[in-house]
């Protein structure tokens, strides 16, 4: 090669520029996700359209369930995951109904809340111990949903209600997925959620089933392709960066939901909306940054985001993960 040779271009990104890609397209992904619910939502119940969620995200990733055979169903933790599955399902079906009648960007707004309950609840029903910092961004983050939600100055609509129940019950429903981490692998987990939440998905939308035409089951497809390709990303994007990186970008959400709720269903966010989702968004991610940070002194054991926006059951990390420390008390 001579000097002035042009050497060959770098055919990889950095760790933090893919991590934050792919949290941006992760972003995209629901927003878009949403809108196609709210669209099949005006001739489908909301309960149907959650079960074809699960029935073509478990479609998507039934190769890879395939591949593993029977072995990863192998467990002893049944009535926990029958747990899981049915806290999964009832966070789901909240969160599906409250979006099909609340504003796109309320939603996003309202959904970063998840963190900040499971925060909470992993103090009090897993001994963890939140000091200081993040108690304060907890406190910024609920007073930011209060913002929005304005009790007692405007009348607080179902749909914001659901999208804040659904995400205290994922909450829950996170802290029992922490609890089988220390002992199942990520393969068992999902297999599992999708056992129990397509039955109980399918019993809440059977009193309000209508067979979907052609053109509903493209939509449906399309909703339930997107969503599992959106989470498949966002887990991806923790894995590839540290929470400094990525989450971040996880804020286009809400300018994503505002935009689209703008040019298809001519909702426009008004001030409370963007100045509660700023406060919950930063509260949520401080409290993102510093339990990643947490995880990788080894004074936090391992577990799953809980930034999830469906409450759909997430992908699975690689088979030959090593399975997590057990969780200390220390942090």
């Amino acid at each position: 090669m001579t000097d002035n040779a042009i050497p060959p271009a770098r055919s990889r990104l950095s760790a933090p520029l893919a991590g934050a890609l792919l949290m941006a397209i992760a972003a995209a992904s629901f927003s878009i996700m949403h809108a196609g619910i709210r669209h099949v939502a005006g001739d489908m119940h909301p309960f149907e359209i959650a079960f074809f969620r699960v029935f073509f995200g478990f479609v998507v990733l039934a190769p890879v369930f395939m591949r593993q055979g029977w072995a990863p169903l192998r467990t002893t933790k049944i009535k926990l995951f029958g747990a899981r599955g049915v806290l999964n399902a009832i966070a789901m079906l909240m969160f599906f109904y409250g979006l099909v009648i609340t504003p796109l960007a309320t939603v996003a707004a309202l959904g970063f809340t998840a963190p900040l309950f499971a925060t909470v609840l992993a103090m009090l029903f897993l001994g963890e111990v939140v000091r200081l910092r993040r108690w304060t961004a907890i406190a910024i983050g609920f007073l930011g949903a209060l913002v929005i939600l304005r009790p007692g100055i405007i009348e607080i609509g179902l749909g914001p209600l659901l999208i804040v129940a659904s995400a205290v019950v994922w909450s829950v429903a996170l802290m029992i997925i922490k609890m089988l981490t220390r002992t199942e692998s990520s393969v068992t987990i999902t297999a599992y959620a999708s056992i129990f939440l397509a039955p109980v998905s399918l019993v809440a939308a059977w009193p309000f089933w209508t067979w979907p035409n052609a053109e509903q089951l493209i939509w449906l497809a399309a909703i339930g392709g997107i969503g599992t390709i959106a989470q498949t990303a966002m887990n991806q994007s923790f894995k590839l960066a540290d929470a400094s990186a990525v989450l971040p970008v996880d804020f286009t959400k809400l300018l994503w939901a505002s935009a689209i709720g703008f040019a298809v269903f001519d909702e426009v966010p008004d001030v409370w909306t963007w100045t509660g989702g700023a406060m919950i968004f930063a509260s949520a991610t401080y409290i993102g940054i510093r339990e990643s940070r947490l995880k990788k002194a080894g004074t936090l054991p391992p577990s799953p985001p809980s930034t999830a926006v469906d409450r759909a059951p997430p992908p699975h990390s690689p088979p030959h993960s090593p399975p997590p420390s057990p969780p200390t008390n220390e942090r």
